[in-house]
């Protein structure tokens, strides 16, 4: 058994859980890691079940609709998507995201935030807290300019260029730091890069001692409509050590929210 299977025989049992449903979701698991599917002799041998109890799960699971057969093969079928899409009905996409964000705030202990664009700014409609604090004051709901944050610049890399220079055109340029890029030509080109490289470092252009790093949430048509960042002060990191730290996992949370799209 690699370390890619899960042992259903092993997991400890109390008289308040239902150890048949416990080890038919199991199976349901194995299989969803399985899509060509499985025997019945793969199924056991993952599983950890006897043959007979194996039979018994896979041919139960076939009655409900949740699994199918071809010939000697069992494999899920789009009952459990019915299921999923039903959910996901009542679930919006920054409920999903949450979960994934916190594993990113968690792993940092810094915070992390996700913001779409509107119009010339970005707008946060997600935020996890870190254990550390950062000095801007930021909240679900709160506006900052694109043009100068990493986050905006993600967003910003998935307009077309006549669209991007027309936003540039209405942007309202400030000086926010003496680091601050106000020039919308070099603005139009680290936005190009963002988006050859799938992510922006924005380095204390807003505010002296911070620096964050962003990257983009895509839909199923890989159009960017939202971006995820991680926030940091700049004591704590050079631009390369934050690359390091936290693009691993702001792109697998990315990639896990992405996963909502898919299932709609």
């Amino acid at each position: 058994m690699n370390a890619t299977d899960r042992s259903i025989t092993t997991r400890r049992t109390s008289p308040d859980r239902v150890g048949s449903l416990e080890k038919g979701l199991g199976v349901l698991e194995i299989l969803a890691t399985n899509p060509a599917g499985l025997t019945l002799t793969e199924v056991a041998e993952k599983a950890g079940l006897t043959r007979a109890g194996a039979r018994r799960l896979l041919l139960s699971l076939v009655a409900t609709g949740h699994v199918g057969q071809e010939g000697r093969r069992f494999l899920l079928t789009s009952r459990l998507l019915t299921l999923a899409r039903a959910w996901l009905d009542g679930v919006s996409l920054w409920d999903f995201a949450l979960p994934h964000m916190r594993e990113v705030a968690a792993a940092l202990n810094e915070s992390c935030s996700a913001a779409i664009l509107a119009g010339t700014d970005v707008v946060y409609v997600a935020r996890v807290p870190g254990e550390r604090i950062v000095s801007i004051a930021l909240s679900v709901g709160t506006r900052l300019p694109a043009y100068c944050t990493s986050m905006g610049r993600v967003l910003l890399s998935g307009l077309a260029p006549d669209e991007l220079e027309k936003l540039l055109r209405r942007t309202d340029f400030r000086a926010y730091t003496r680091k601050t890029t106000m020039n919308r030509v070099e603005i139009a080109r680290v936005v190009r890069q963002a988006g050859e490289n799938g992510y922006a470092v924005v380095d204390e252009e807003f505010e002296i001692g911070l620096r964050s790093v962003a990257v983009p949430i895509r839909d199923r048509t890989g159009q960017v409509v939202a971006a995820l960042n991680v926030p940091a002060q700049s004591s704590r990191y050079t631009v390369q050590e934050l690359e390091r730290a936290a693009l691993p996992h702001l792109r697998k949370a990315a990639a896990a929210i992405e996963n909502f799209f898919v299932v709609q």
